[in-house]
């Protein structure tokens, strides 16, 4: 149980690393709050919403 735990707190951070990261190359506005809330909330957006799906993988590649 503890591995499970560890193992999506792995996921969530580098989740969050690596939109951060990206995070130019997507459509979103440019501000430090934007850019943190966005960064924070990456996994219920993921599910919930198409078009920060697109800009999630565009902050991905590259």
């Amino acid at each position: 149980m503890k591995l499970i735990i560890v193992g999506l707190i792995v996921v969530y951070v580098a989740g969050a690393w690596k939109f951060w990261k990206g995070y130019k190359r997507t459509n979103f506005n440019q501000t430090l709050a934007s850019r943190i809330t966005l960064a924070l909330l990456w996994p219920a957006l993921l599910i919930a919403n198409k078009s920060y799906r697109q800009n999630f993988r565009k902050a991905l590649k590259g």
